[in-house]
């Protein structure tokens, strides 16, 4: 049953155009995840089905009485409000079973200070009040904006179980893939101001976009391979006297004015080794507590040079505070810590540093480098820039008018042209787009140094890193090789709960036998013209030409026979099949160009 119609929203911010003419209709148990490049218009969307933001055009129509709840990225809390007295402020009148449930879910999200001042916590936890909030409270519809951030990867797991068995209509905007994956049953993909839906989990949606941008180009192959045949045919000096040739001329001119697809702009990250020498990164013995909680407790290791290293554990464990040990930034209590003379260090920090919001983006590039070296040379700022998704226009604007997803790919790209060999991420997946993230994973696997990255994004662990650390209690870290799915393994935990992807495994002798085997039965064959398409190839353009001669000359003879009824009858008998032949030799046309081009690019 369709619950809530968007139809025809347009939506523009200065020359920007967020929406352009944008429909469609949710139903009663649609779990939908919204997927788009920072800027396209993903928040705003949620508000506007939400209710606190309109379209300059179209309407949004809700069926009457239907409660939406709407959890933003940046929520609001009053003034000396507690955690418990917030997350019930929505509970109608005693009910007993939902405040239990009230309980149970700020538990499930790490937070059992039921009594503390709001003021008082940190940003995250605010964050998962509000989610608390938004999921004890009865609705039709809910929406959430980024519900994983600041989740560890338990909580995240307990959220996806929550959602998959909620009752009402969910739409979100996340970057968890594995999240997307196992929650969602359709995808809607905002891009260049046109919505995209699919009924899919997002594996399925990388697929079936997969699909829609090949029969696209498909479409594109052909309007350019039949408007390349229409102008020989008008340079052959076309006479438009008859309704044939005008409906002919008129086609001519609208495969003119097509536009081929656009273009998903994405980032363009180019790695640049930098020397490293024997001597890498070591702690030893590393204790740090904070009054009489122990974070790390004698810790030992030795960073191997080129080594992918995944730090796990629940929020406020001290991952973060390991990072800032291992960047210089904070002093252990007990050990010490020896950093090789050719280490150059980048450290992505949780949160973003103040930015002088004044500033131009461009300015702010240039403070750190007025040239990046890249493996193609020497490039400007402003070259830079624009591989991370900055318009010339956004370069000159100033960086208080970025979005807070913008901001942080600007502070990455502060980071990545100072040109380090060991990269520090802590939390890097928070507020970046999907698309960014699978160009920042292709970055990182070609980077040519350490990588030591915290994340709560499991899809990101599996593809990054080849060991992880896991917090597990009083200090102690414990080591597992492998991604996130051999963490799981390794613990005795069932991999397929979670949905995840199956883990390559290496390849028996045997199966690498047969692959070699099937690849010769079927490796591809280098394209060429039959001897019977060789020939059609060489003569389709003058039989075009001849058919077209013959049409012109049937349509004379049936205007001179206009009042023989049987010659009419005739006549035009003979043009219809002149007709059909014509359009199937200009199919073949089409068809054989295009294998001709593949042959010439072979």
């Amino acid at each position: 049953m369709n619950i809530l119609n968007i139809e025809h929203i347009s939506k523009i911010y200065g020359d920007k155009v967020i929406f352009d003419d944008i429909s469609y209709g949710i139903h009663e148990g649609d779990k939908i995840g919204i997927i788009g490049i920072n800027g396209t218009g993903k928040t705003t969307l949620l508000r506007m089905i939400a209710g606190t933001e309109e379209p300059d055009e179209g309407q949004i129509i809700r069926q009457n009485g239907l409660k939406i709840r709407f959890l933003t990225q940046h929520p609001e809390f009053p003034k000396d409000a507690t955690v418990l007295s917030h997350v019930e402020e929505s509970i109608d009148g005693a009910d007993w079973e939902v405040k239990k449930d009230a309980k149970d879910i700020l538990t499930r999200l790490g937070l059992t200070c039921f009594e503390e001042k709001i003021e008082h916590l940190s940003g995250g936890q605010k964050k998962r009040i509000a989610l608390a909030k938004a999921l004890v409270s009865p609705s039709d519809v809910l929406i959430l904006d980024e519900p994983t951030n600041h989740l560890d990867n338990e909580m995240a797991a307990w959220l996806e179980d929550y959602l998959r068995s909620y009752k009402g209509v969910i739409i979100m905007v996340t970057h968890d893939r594995y999240f997307l994956d196992r929650v969602t049953n359709k995808i809607l993909e905002l891009t260049h101001g046109k919505l995209y839906a699919y009924q899919a989990n997002y594996s399925g949606f990388l697929e079936l976009k997969a699909q829609r941008e090949e029969m696209e180009w498909a479409t594109e192959r052909k309007r350019q391979s039949i408007l390349r045949m229409e102008i020989e045919w008008a340079r052959r000096g076309c006479r438009a006297r008859t309704t044939k040739q005008k409906a002919r001329l008129e086609r001519l001119e609208a495969l003119k004015a097509g536009k081929a697809p656009t273009v998903d702009q994405t980032a363009i990250i180019d790695s640049v080794e930098t020397r490293m020498g024997k001597k890498t990164i070591e702690l030893h013995s590393i204790s740090k507590s904070y009054g009489e909680r122990k974070l790390i407790d004698d810790f030992t290791y030795i960073v191997i040079k080129n080594q992918r290293l995944g730090i796990i554990g629940p929020n406020g464990c001290g991952k973060s505070t390991l990072l800032k040990i291992i960047a210089g930034l904070v002093e252990p209590d007990e050990g010490s810590l020896e950093i090789g003379e050719t280490i150059k260090m980048g450290y992505f920090a949780q949160e973003v540093p103040d930015m002088d919001t004044k500033q131009r983006v461009i300015d702010y590039v240039r403070d750190i480098a007025d040239y990046v070296p890249t493996k193609e040379g020497r490039i400007s700022a402003s070259q830079m820039l624009e591989r991370f998704l900055f318009t010339p226009d956004m370069q000159y604007s100033q960086i208080g008018k970025l979005s807070g997803g913008e901001k942080k790919r600007l502070y990455l790209l502060s980071i990545l042209i100072s040109s380090p060999n060991v990269l520090i991420l802590d939390e890097i997946t928070n507020d970046i787009d999907i698309p960014t993230l699978t160009i920042l994973e292709d970055y990182l696997e070609s980077f040519s140094g350490i990588i030591i990255i915290v994340s709560h994004d499991r899809y990101f662990l599996d593809n990054m890193v080849d060991r992880i650390f896991a917090f597990e209690g009083n200090g102690t870290l414990k080591q597992y090789e492998g991604g996130y799915t051999e963490y799981l393994e390794a613990r005795g935990e069932i991999v397929s709960s979670l949905d995840v992807p199956a883990v390559k495994t290496a390849k028996s002798q045997e199966e690498k036998k047969k692959a070699a085997e099937d690849w010769k039965k079927n490796r591809p064959t280098k394209l060429k013209f039959t001897f019977k398409e060789q020939k059609e190839f060489d003569t389709i353009d003058d039989d075009i030409a001849a058919l077209e001669e013959k049409i012109e000359n049937l349509e004379a003879d049936m205007e001179k026979n206009a009042s023989q009824y049987t010659k009419l009858a005739e006549l035009t008998k003979l043009k219809e099949e002149a007709e059909q032949e014509l359009e199937y030799k200009m199919d073949r046309w089409v068809y054989l160009n295009d294998l001709a081009e593949k042959i010439a690019n072979q």
